[in-house]
């Protein structure tokens, strides 16, 4: 058989380029031209597949010769664009660095590999932000280094300006690879977030509102007619299409007769190959995904279940909740129903994960761990279990953050290890009725049934034996969506006290898109993550301060006395109302909430001196004036909620004999030169309050630090208990005041800045009145019901009527990438025209 099927591999120098964000943008803006575009990802991960789906409207599939086999990839690829229709186009997304594959192996799995076993042209994407004529010769070896493999085209990303993207181009030209596109550092196009990529059902249209998007900016800036005549250059394919048909004779049984194969879907179960469910179903079996979230019971005519991989340590608190569906499982499972469950599912048959009761099908739990488990693995099986005979042999690979811990007395967790790795035993093989085989096979590994079909066989004979045995019959009771928060949806009354300490982390739930909280990434970056580990070792020892104290102090040019390290701005504020003890203390809101609290716990409540909103919250003259007799003066800056920046001249009025001048600089760091901060020259009778938790993305680490008089810092520093600060917090404080790091923070806040535009831009075009900010949020009049709409359309938005001067018609919006920006605007012109028709 011979295949006509243009392709091309998106791939790069290293990892970090932008490939993904090129790959799924070339694949929307293909889809929307109204091609079959035949999705593809080089390597075993799951979640950029997620991203091809929702882009293309086909199933996104895994090309990995690991843990298929070479010769399997060609057939793979041509199996997934003929189904369920022939595709005009095969887009397949590379892996790491261009020749990068499993180590020790000459870049076995690479996307170079790929390319070469599917005699796919390549188009190299390249971060270009840091050179300019030295890409062309980094292409120029990547285009020589195999003679085999065909670099036909590059696309530039992150160009600085339209100077800089012209150099480099030349320079490409001179050595004769085209350049299809050049992306600009500002061009807003980049992946939506991970909760968007892994989209669930009812969340859709403000997912492909996203991805539309991202279509149209791709579509602006790379030559798509240039690319689609190279991958109309790749030769025919003579391959077979890969079947998902087993080997040998199966059972034929199919429709309503087929068993039931229940497999976990929904928000917290994700990971699973397509190939595997055409497996299932060539033999006879008829999967039926259910939600473990939502759904109360197994499928009705459960025969077997298939638990995939995902993150249910994201989701623990939802999942454990689902008490019903829980016994039920832990029911089935007991009585001996097929069960195979990878990676997360394994986690879900345990007793509990981070101190969350799961189904208690296995005697063992897990808890989350700093270290990352990933890689490609080697794997036997020591015993006969569900899915293969003694001795078998499987290629697989882990990716998870936890450990799971055997219960007391039970050795190594209950019956026998499912399969043995390189690093000793994996996972749990038991049998649930006497004398029977095993009948759950649980483990860490991920395979891919189609490089070993053996494991789709023996499991398919094994349901079809218990469908004989009628184990589980259940029907499936219709189950209303959950509120995730109902703290978040309690009216009350325009200009709440800030006593009532409500922060944007109760507005978030599983499964929301996080707007309310002012954390910058969901993870810190890894160079910060690398750092953290390593004080682990010394976890031993009691915390040392002296170093991040003197690194704190060089960053911000002051004396190692005029610092004080704290764990996190609220302990900041703690000590200041415990230590000053002031007699007629005055916060100036809207405000953060935390300085009001520290005070009336301290048995000093503040004044409220509220600044007119109306007027942009900035600090005139007049406010100034009715400060007069306070002997503490508590304010922000840029200040939360409202994001204005005071002028450093302006705050200078405030300080007087026998007053202390408190400013809450928490998010100045994101101000482009951090302009009109009170820190440096005379600092008498001011005290600075700085944190790193929000744009260094580690809230859950609570490292932040005041500065100041050195008479006042030694006033609190007596309040303080002995190891206040632990030892990853002060590690994260001395990497944030390096040089690196300092850069690191400059890059954000121009990007910070640019993404607020987008924002501010954004609502402003819709008629929404909005504050001028310079804060990594903005405070919008959106009127009443915005919040909890964007709620129920799957947006997590602060509500802003608990800060004194605001009411429920106000919003903070976090800053986000401009294209889950969108799908929040999006969301909100649905709420208007909804109500437009309500009336």
């Amino acid at each position: 058989m011979v295949t006509r099927l243009p392709r091309v591999v998106l791939a790069a120098p290293a990892s970090g380029q932008g490939k993904t964000t090129v790959s799924v943008g070339v694949m929307a803006a293909l889809a929307a031209r109204g091609l079959q575009v035949a999705p593809a990802k080089v390597g075993p991960d799951f979640i950029d597949p997620g991203y091809h789906a929702l882009a293309t409207g086909r199933v996104g599939r895994n090309l990995d010769p690991w843990l298929v086999g070479p010769e399997r990839v060609a057939p793979m690829l041509v199996h997934g664009a003929m189904t369920p229709a022939p595709a005009d186009v095969a887009v397949i997304e590379g892996v790491m660095g261009l020749f990068d594959g499993r180590l020790g192996t000459e870049g076995f799995a690479s996307s170079a590999h790929v390319a070469t076993l599917t005699h796919s042209p390549v188009v190299l994407v390249v971060d270009i932000s840091s050179s300019s004529r030295s890409v062309a010769a980094s292409i120029h070896g990547l285009r020589t280094f195999d003679p085999q493999l065909d670099v036909a085209g590059v696309v530039l990303n992150k160009a600085g300006s339209e100077r800089h993207a012209g150099e480099v181009r030349r320079a490409c030209e001179r050595i004769g690879v085209p350049v299809l596109g050049v992306l600009p550092r500002d061009a807003g196009v980049s992946v939506p977030s991970r909760h968007l990529g892994l989209v669930p059902a009812d969340e859709r249209d403000a997912a492909r509102a996203t991805l539309d998007r991202l279509a149209e900016r791709t579509a602006a800036h790379i030559d798509l007619d240039a690319l689609l005549e190279i991958a109309s250059g790749a030769p025919d394919l003579a391959d077979e299409p890969w079947s998902p048909a087993p080997m040998s004779a199966a059972p034929t049984t199919a429709g309503r007769d087929a068993p039931v194969v229940a497999v976990a879907g929904g928000r917290a179960f994700t990971f699973r190959y397509a190939e595997t469910l055409e497996m299932m179903r060539a033999r006879g079996l008829e999967p039926v995904v259910f939600d473990p979230v939502r759904d109360r019971a197994l499928p009705a005519g459960t025969r077997a279940l298939y638990l995939g991989g995902g993150f249910p340590e994201v989701h623990a608190r939802s999942l454990a909740a689902n008490t019903s569906l829980l016994a039920q499982l832990r029911d089935a499972v007991t009585s001996g129903l097929p069960t195979v469950a990878e990676c997360a599912g394994m986690l879900y048959l345990l007793e509990a994960v981070d101190g969350h009761r799961f189904s208690g099908v296995l005697p063992a739990t897990a808890a989350m761990s700093p270290r990352l488990t990933l890689g490609y693995r080697e794997a036997e099986a020591p015993v006969d279990t569900l899915l293969a005979d003694a001795g078998t042999r499987v290629r697989g690979h882990e990716f998870h953050r936890t450990l799971t811990t055997p219960a007391a007395g039970d050795g190594e967790g209950g019956g026998h290890a499912a399969w043995l790795l390189d690093a000793g035993a994996d996972g749990f093989s038991a049998a649930h009725r006497a004398g029977s085989e095993p009948t759950v096979h649980a483990s860490y590994l991920h395979t891919h049934w189609a490089g070993y079909p053996e494991l789709a066989d023996r499991f398919a004979a094994a349901t079809h034996r218990a469908a004989g045995l009628g184990l589980v019959s259940t029907p499936v009771p219709s189950l209303p969506r959950p509120r995730v928060d109902a703290r978040a949806d309690a009216a009350l009354p325009g200009g709440a006290t800030p006593g009532d300490e409500h922060h944007g982390d109760a507005e978030v739930g599983d499964g929301l898109v996080d707007f309310a909280v002012n954390v910058r990434a969901s993870t810190p970056p890894a160079n910060l993550r690398h750092a953290l580990r390593g004080v682990l070792d010394e976890a031993a020892h009691y915390p040392d301060a002296r170093t991040a104290t003197d690194a704190v102090a060089a960053h911000h040019r002051l004396a190692r006395e005029q610092v004080l390290l704290t764990n996190g701005a609220a302990e900041a504020f703690t000590l200041i109302a415990r230590a000053l003890a002031p007699r007629a203390p005055v916060v100036v809101h809207p405000q953060f909430s935390e300085p009001d609290a520290a005070l009336r716990r301290a048995g000093c409540p503040a004044r409220a001196h509220v600044l007119d909103v109306r007027s942009g919250a900035h600090l005139g003259d007049a406010d100034v004036a009715a400060l007069d007799g306070a002997d503490l003066v508590v304010l922000g800056n840029p200040t939360n909620p409202t994001g204005v920046l005071h002028p450093r001249a302006q705050l200078e009025k405030l300080r007087g004999s026998g007053r202390v001048l408190v400013v809450d600089e928490a998010f100045m760091d994101l101000v482009p030169g951090e302009s009109e901060s009170l820190i440096g020259g005379d600092m008498t009778g001011v005290l600075v309050v700085r944190s790193l938790t929000k744009t260094w993305s580690i809230a859950g680490v609570r490292a932040g630090h005041v500065v100041g008089d050195a008479a006042l810092i030694a006033t609190l520093r007596a309040q303080q208990p002995h190891w206040s600060v632990n030892s990853l917090a002060l590690e994260a404080t001395r990497y944030a005041m390096t040089a690196p790091a300092a850069r690191q923070v400059a890059e954000w806040a121009e990007e910070t800045s640019q993404w607020r535009e987008h924002l501010d831009r954004g609502l402003r075009s819709r008629g929404v009145p909005v504050l001028a900010s310079a804060a990594p949020f903005v405070l919008a009049r959106v009127g009443a019901g915005a919040h909890a709409a964007w709620r129920d359309a799957g947006f997590a938005t602060r509500r802003a009527d608990t800060f004194p001067g605001l009411d429920g018609s106000w919003v903070r919006l976090a800053v986000r990438d401009p294209l889950t920006t969108d799908a929040l605007l999006t969301a909100f012109d649905a709420f208007r025209r909804s109500g437009e028709a309500a009336s």
